[in-house]
């Protein structure tokens, strides 16, 4: 019984109906659970909403928490280490905000706004039921090392420019932070124009970030691109040997 719940509630594959109709289901759950989100206010309807959706992530919480041995393979520690997991804690932090409606006790917590938000959580739960998220995310582990290296040439390109900038214009940036924060903007050439330098080697240093920026960006998403690509083509080969 457990092994065919698994098998449900883990991404479709082949002919199984059951599992590909659980997989549409949290998708449309997820996406209809959004939804309140997109407003200030709040109404009886969202309010079902909400009880709704999370009244069904819970289950599939609990689905998952009882078949973890069966995801982790790892005996009875498996059910000790799968809240743990990465996916976990997004599935948590997707229902406990919820709460603090059903709860009147934990009204309080509301008064973070920011509690309300790990509503958005709920998005990354999608990565879960399509495969082509799951593709994608196969590949960001296939390329993880490439990955790392520009992300580590990138934070390093960060910090160097604004120390540069920080030193040739101390009028300009209050503190250090600043200075990072208008590096950050020149690197992904995205120049909202709120912190400028206004001197000429200010301007000139802006100029080179901007352009080492282009090419910083865009070798992750270059990366990625690449293994996607093939882990589409190895699909089909395999397709087509079947």
């Amino acid at each position: 019984m457990r092994q065919r719940i698994y098998e449900v509630i883990e991404l479709a594959e082949g002919k199984d109906r059951l599992s590909r109709l659980y997989d549409l289901t949290m998708m449309a759950a997820i996406i209809v659970s959004l939804i309140p989100l997109a407003f200030k206010g709040t109404n009886v309807v969202f309010d079902w909403i909400d009880r709704v959706t999370v009244g069904i992530f819970i289950l599939d919480y609990l689905l998952r928490l009882l078949t973890a041995d069966k995801k982790l393979a790892k005996g009875a520690g498996s059910f000790l280490l799968y809240p743990f997991t990465p996916m976990a804690i997004v599935d948590l932090l997707a229902i406990l905000p919820s709460f603090t409606d059903i709860f009147p006790g934990l009204r309080m917590i509301r008064l973070l706004r920011l509690f309300r938000t790990f509503r958005v959580f709920r998005t990354l739960k999608m990565f879960r039921y399509a495969k082509s998220f799951q593709i994608i995310l196969d590949v960001i582990r296939d390329q993880r090392v490439p990955l790392l290296a520009v992300c580590s040439l990138a934070v390093g390109y960060v910090l160097v420019s604004a120390l540069i900038v920080f030193n040739v214009e101390p009028n300009t940036f209050e503190n250090f932070f600043e200075a990072v924060y208008w590096a950050t903007v020149s690197l992904t050439t995205v120049g909202y124009g709120d912190i400028y330098p206004v001197t000429t080697i200010g301007r000139v240093v802006t100029m080179v970030s901007s352009f080492v920026g282009i090419a910083i960006v865009a070798l992750p998403a270059g990366i990625i691109t690449a293994g996607y690509m093939d882990r589409i083509q190895k699909d089909k080969h395999e397709q087509l040997d079947d």
